[in-house]
């Protein structure tokens, strides 16, 4: 499973896309579409939007294969593009020490979904950013859930 034009909306409207590298709210190093460098990666004259869609396509791989290995469950579409819209913000290690991961492997799909919603803080105070991002999130997995049979969701 990839995700969906739908989710790369999402992902996209949220990251937004900047040429130079910018300390993001959490304080890392980052280009492009939220894409946070490493130690090696230096991009002195900026990059392109075309260098920008090549390194996001690198992450969404990651995100992508980070959610099909911790989720033991089925997903439909738009469970997955939520889980690795969150996986791309908050990093793979989040999602797999989360209650929201716990709830969805034990199946109570609806009480994970409400999870996404308590990841709206930047340290102890909530961000307007990642509020709007959770809620978009939700709602990708919720309009999915009611639109979707069984049949469609995969593993």
């Amino acid at each position: 499973m990839h995700l969906s034009p739908a989710g790369l909306d999402l992902l996209k409207k949220s990251e937004g896309f900047r040429d130079r590298t910018y300390a993001d709210i959490a304080g890392f190093r980052t280009i492009g579409f939220g894409h946070r460098q490493s130690a090696r990666e230096n991009y002195p004259d900026g990059i392109t939007l075309a260098e920008g869609e090549s390194l996001l396509d690198a992450d969404i791989l990651t995100a992508e294969t980070a959610v099909a290995r911790l989720v033991r469950v089925p997903l439909n579409q738009g469970q997955f593009d939520a889980l690795v819209d969150f996986v791309f913000n908050l990093g793979a290690g989040r999602l797999a020490s989360s209650t929201l991961l716990s709830y969805l492997n034990s199946a109570k799909y609806a009480a994970a979904a409400w999870q996404l919603l308590a990841w709206d803080h930047a340290g102890p105070a909530e961000n307007a950013g990642l509020k709007a991002r959770r809620e978009a999130e939700f709602q990708l997995w919720s309009g999915s859930t009611a639109n979707s049979s069984r049949s469609e969701q995969v593993a």
